[in-house]
């Protein structure tokens, strides 16, 4: 929290300095607290019985309802169908309840399974954000597991709160950890002998995947081997840094089984060229030349529906490859003053973290010195063709799963996760498949299918209630609701996530996202700060 309180003027230049430091440029991070003790939540109960509810079950199948649904300590016990739309509840199918029994009346609301955000960091020093925030986020917006790539706040510290998650001590998603290539290594990793000695040294602390960057393919190779000897799973951000080594295609080949972002997919396509036509005064340090230039990437690979195309996205279908595109995080490269401007910010994002989006020259995903119009309609055509290819994967039976990697580039934990399932809408995505990978999908490459992803007699009782219908709208699942026009000609809001289940514990997630305007109203009081736009005071 030092950042927060370098307002002075004249403190800037040590301000940038610790804001550099902490960024993980260096991969030093402050050493966040640990979240506090659980004191939110309703349950586990002997027995719940959810009233009323409009089930989307996960698997890809239709809405059904009205039903009941009885969990049983964490666990789902029955699903009834109590009715028809339309008509009055049969009351003589009503599962009944007894002086052990809390019921839930959800009559009219919309039930699907717990999200999973396959791409979540808790942020830390640089933003100035604590656990309980991001936490709180997460679960006011139905996320009830996340994939923490890289656990840069420290492994130990990320492998404690997955306990203390999983033994519901604190208020927070299941955490499944994945561990930075390298990260506790007593020195750097040179051989494929270290390589696998370090995998081996993190599979016994616990964790539960490792988050590559890329490396030398020797060192690489026999890394993803080890893991996927010892079951542990690996995702791969190909930085432009080490993507000559290995692109998307190569890792799956090596038995990497998943892409994050989409970083070395356009590397796999390419036909007249090896590397990326960087502009020769390019320097990736320079984080406008790194997210202008990925502007053009799409551009430089096979055509759409060509020979080369086809070929690499089947190749990759086979070999199981798992599509994590995080679309949300770069959507402000398309459209820069909407996402600065979105309406959340104002009541839920922390000065400190509002501090770490500004234009700067060295915080992480912060480029925004010159970005204009130009960049922006570069990054409108990128997506065309990402979102293609990223639907026509999923369409041939590809796996692809949701990601929101919030806390960088104008993105709100929570918040973020739900804009990824728009940004899928718009890729082609129907609500279902969205629902589907956001549940199911994740699941599955966490190796969970069996107990999480889906509401099915027998699986743990992780649920999203929401009091308005996502597939009509999916803006109903924002903290902040969708907008409608009442009989009156008002504006009103509906929706927002009403409920969110994790292990038979039911959650408030409007005091949930109440609890965190207050810490963002406590932080600005405290610093007498006010949101203003970059160049501005107001």
């Amino acid at each position: 929290m030092i950042i927060q309180k370098l307002n002075n003027p004249s403190m800037k230049f040590i301000k940038l300095l610790l804001i550099f430091l902490l960024s993980g440029s260096f991969s030093l991070q402050a050493q966040m607290p640990d979240a506090p003790q659980r004191t939110d939540g309703d349950g586990p109960h002997e027995r719940l019985i959810i009233r009323g509810v409009h089930l989307i079950d996960g698997t890809g199948s239709p809405a059904t309802g009205p039903a009941d649904i009885v969990v049983e300590g964490n666990r789902i016990a029955s699903i009834r169908t109590v009715g028809y739309p339309g008509l009055p509840i049969n009351e003589n199918r009503r599962p009944q309840a007894d002086e052990n029994t809390k019921v839930l009346d959800a009559e009219g609301m919309y039930l699907l399974p717990g999200f999973f955000d396959m791409h979540a960091h808790t942020g830390g020093g640089a933003q100035g954000t604590t656990p309980e925030y991001v936490y709180k986020l997460w679960l006011a917006h139905g996320i009830t597991s996340i994939r923490e790539p890289g656990s840069f706040n420290g492994m130990d510290w990320t492998l404690r709160h997955k306990e203390l998650s999983a033994n519901n001590e604190i208020t927070a998603p299941r955490i499944s950890a994945w561990i930075g290539f390298g990260m506790g290594a007593d020195e750097e990793i040179t051989t494929p002998e270290q390589a696998r000695e370090w995998v081996q040294m993190i599979h016994e602390e616990g964790a539960d995947g490792i988050k590559f960057f890329g490396a030398p393919p020797e060192i690489y190779k026999a890394a993803i081997e080890e893991a996927n000897k010892l079951g542990l799973g690996t995702m791969t951000h190909h930085a432009q840094t080490r993507v000559v080594y290995n692109n998307a295609l190569k890792s799956a080949r090596l038995g990497a089984t998943a892409l994050t972002h989409w970083y070395g997919l356009p590397e796999s396509l390419f036909e007249d060229r090896i590397i990326q036509d960087y502009p020769l005064d390019y320097n990736y340090n320079n984080e406008q030349h790194r997210f202008e230039e990925a502007g053009k990437l799409w551009k430089q690979a096979a055509a759409p529906g060509s020979e080369k195309w086809n070929a690499v996205m089947d190749e990759m279908i086979e070999l199981d490859y798992t599509m994590n595109p995080t679309f949300t995080i770069y959507e402000a490269n398309r459209n820069l003053s909407a996402q600065r401007r979105a309406e959340w910010h104002e009541k839920y994002t922390l000065p400190s973290l509002w501090e770490f989006y500004q234009p700067s020259k060295v915080s992480h995903g912060s480029y925004w010195l010159e970005w204009g119009t130009e960049q922006e309609i570069e990054w409108k055509e990128n997506y065309r063709i990402w979102m293609q290819f990223i639907n026509e994967y999923k369409n041939k039976g590809g796996r692809v799963t949701l990601g929101s990697d919030a806390g960088y580039i104008y993105k709100l934990y929570g918040f973020g996760y739900i804009q990824e399932m728009e940004m899928m809408r718009e890729a082609g995505f129907h609500p279902l498949e969205i629902f589907q990978s956001a549940s199911l999908k994740g699941a599955e490459v966490l190796g969970v299918d069996d107990q999480l992803g889906t509401i099915e007699v027998g699986k743990l009782a992780d649920m999203v209630i929401v009091d308005a219908n996502p597939m009509e709208n999916l803006k109903v699942l924002y903290g902040t609701g969708a907008i409608y026009v009442n009989d009156e000609n008002v504006p009103v809001r509906k929706g927002g996530v009403r409920y969110t289940i994790k292990d038979g514990i039911v959650f408030d997630a409007k005091q949930l996202l109440e609890d965190v305007a207050e810490m963002v109203e406590a932080a600005k009081a405290e610093e007498n700060y006010k949101i203003t736009q970059p160049g501005l005071d107001y």
